[in-house]
This record gives structure tokens, sequence and C-alpha cells, in this order.
């Protein structure tokens, strides 16, 4: 299969100008940005590479078809009209999820339904098969997505969703998505040669996620993807996705990375997810509290996910944190603090107003970025 295919990579709200301009680095045009997805064309050769790149995307799909149906006979119909026999084989596995939003077909068990039998005609006539189809070969999960009756059909070609990076052998009470700590750190200006620090590390999800960046590490090196299977993507092109990473892969880049928390447990934690990360002794982990944080070295970043104090009781504490921090990073205007947090009185916590400020969501946690940009020491 040579001709080009139309993969969407689907985004958490707020993430979608990240995936594009990754879309784009990766060499791929006629990207367009949409709301919780981005949508580019591109060689089957793209299906291996950006599952193996995309830092922020949720997942990457391939578009199989969409039109506009008002009615069960007009989806069945529409469906069935798709090459699906270019994409599945004969001995194929194809279940159907589905979701319907503000559509004249609101019954998601229906429209699975339908969209399963079409697919099944469409298989058994081009298969020539009277019988069932077998459905014991490779695995493609098709999701018919309705919104304002557009029915969108594709079929995932990442399996575990792409934050699963497979370094997470443990996390907190509330991880954050490596994905989401991917586009934090990228909203920086950091450079692998300067300082880089979260003093509420958790997991150790931000440091590890740096730490990959700062050595173009593929966030996708150390797991499988369910369209490795699919008979259409050659062998040869995961073959050269791979090794391209690891060509791209710069192991000798020296990094000052550190996470600290107050937890040992969690700093635990996190050396075991850097260890599986295999980026073993390049991050400093240290028991710490935040209070006793002070930089020794100028021009550095701070990007944190600190607790958001939504529980009532921890509430007082976390403000005192936010202050503590605040009053410290004042005696180094050379760093740059991004924190990511829900409580709204951030700024006036910490003792300074933003240079910028930025909406995101925190898995269902609307939250805002905080950004203060450092003054330069040179």
């Amino acid at each position: 299969m040579t001709q080009k295919v139309t993969l969407i990579a689907t985004a958490a709200m707020g993430i979608e100008a990240f995936v594009a301009r990754e879309v784009k680095a990766l060499g791929y045009e006629n990207v367009q940005t949409e709301n919780g997805r981005v949508v580019f064309e591109a060689p089957v050769s793209a299906i291996p590479r950006a599952n193996l790149w995309l830092r922020t995307a949720d997942r990457v799909k391939l578009l199989v078809g969409r039109f506009k149906a008002y009615s069960f006979d007009e989806l069945f119909e529409q469906t069935k009209a798709l090459p699906w026999e270019e994409f599945i084989t004969e001995e194929g596995e194809f279940p159907v999820v589905g979701k319907s939003v503000k559509s004249k077909l609101y019954s998601v068990p229906d429209c699975q339904s339908i969209v399963k039998k079409a697919v099944v005609e469409r298989l058994k006539k081009k298969y020539g098969v009277a019988s069932i189809l077998k459905e014991t070969g490779a695995f493609h999960r098709i999701e018919v997505a309705i919104h304002k009756d557009e029915v969108l059909l594709t079929m995932d070609t990442s399996g575990s969703g792409l934050h699963k990076r497979g370094y997470r052998v443990g996390q907190g009470e509330a991880p954050l998505k490596e994905t989401l700590a991917a586009a934090l750190i990228q909203t920086t200006n950091w450079y692998p040669d300067q300082p880089f620090v979260d003093p509420f590390c958790g997991s150790g999800t931000i440091a590890i996620e740096a730490a990959l960046i700062g050595q173009n590490i593929a966030p996708g090196f150390n797991r499988e993807f369910s369209s490795e299977n699919w008979h259409f993507i050659s062998s040869s092109d995961w073959e050269r996705a791979f090794e391209e990473a690891e060509d791209h892969a710069n192991y000798d880049q020296p990094l000052d990375i550190t996470g600290s928390d107050i937890s040992h447990d969690m700093i635990q934690i996190a050396k075991s997810n850097a260890m599986e990360a295999g980026l073993g002794d390049l991050i400093q982990w240290k028991q710490m509290q935040v209070k006793d944080f002070h930089p020794k070295k100028d021009n550095g970043y701070l990007v944190a996910n600190p607790p958001y104090g939504e529980r009532m009781g921890d509430k007082p504490e976390v403000e005192e944190m936010y202050r503590d921090l605040g009053v410290i990073m004042r005696d180094y205007p050379s760093w740059s603090v991004y924190i990511l947090t829900s409580n709204e009185s951030f700024e006036s916590l910490y003792g300074k107003e933003a240079t910028k400020k930025r909406k995101l969501f925190n898995g269902f946690i609307k939250t805002d970025y905080y950004q203060y940009f450092g003054k330069h020491v040179k």
C-alpha cells in the first residue's frame, strides 16, 4: 500500500497546538488543527513514526471515512461503501466502539452494531466468505464517533494511549499524564545544557519527560503498538522507524535534572520509573521540602505540578508551600518558573503576577499554567 492516508492525532483540550507542531517537525504537511485533534495526510510509514515520536498526542487514529448521516440506513450504506478490505484482512479482528454527541443517531449501541454489520458485509463480499468471519487475526479497533450528525470512522493505530510510555511502574494518588508533562516542558525555552528542577516531583513524570526530551529519545521506544501487526504497514516501515529513533537519540548529552519531593516513598517510585525508562542515574532524586530548595546555578528552569489543595484539610499547607516557593525564587531572578495548578489564588500567594498564563485541563480539572520568565544571566 503506497498511497497516502489521513491520520488523526487526538489531544487533550489546549494541547492541540503542541501536537500540530510535533507533526510538522516530523515533516508532514497539510496539517489541520481541530478541537481535540490534529488531522494530517501522510504516507503509511507515518503510522510507525507518529506513534513513536509524538510526545503530546493521546492516540494516532487512521481515518477511514467522514460523512453526514441522519438515519441508520445512511450510516449502514455509507460505512459499507468504504474500502475496509484495504485495512483489514479476512481473518482480522475488528471490535467497534462508539460515541455520539448532539446527533439524530444518539443510540451508541445501535450505531456500533450497524457499523459492525456494514463492515462484515463489505469484507464478506470482498473476500468471498459465505459463513461468518473468523476474526482470529490482527486486532483493529474501529471507532464510530458522531458529532452534530457528522460521522467519523477511524481505526486506532496505537493500542494503549500514547501517554503509556512503558516506564511507569508506580505512581502517586493523582499522577500527571506523560503527554501533558511533555507539553508543560515544551512550553518553556529550556535547553538540555540548562538546570531543570521539579520540586514537587511525585512519581517523577516531569523530570523523566525532560530527560527524554533532553536526549531526544522517542517517547514510544519502550512499548508496543496495535498496528505493528497490520498487513498494509510493512515490517520494514516499523524497522526503519525504530532505527531512526535509535539514530536520533543523543545518549551522550549531559543533563542537570533534579526531582525532589517531601515523600520518601514517592522518591523511591520516581527512581524506579526512571530506571524503567532506561535513564538510570541521569536524574538526581532528593527527598526534600520545597522551602529547602536553593538553586546552585543560574538560568535554570523550574517546572512543577504541585498539590492544588483541593481537599479542604490540605489547603493551608499547600498555600504555605506556594508562599515559600515565591519567597525563595525572588532571590533567583535568572530562573524561569512554570507552575500548573487549579488554585486561583496562586499569583497572590506566590507574590508575583505571572509573565504569561495558559488554560489547560489536567484530566478533568481546569487549571492555569503560570509562567514566570527569568532574566538571563550571561
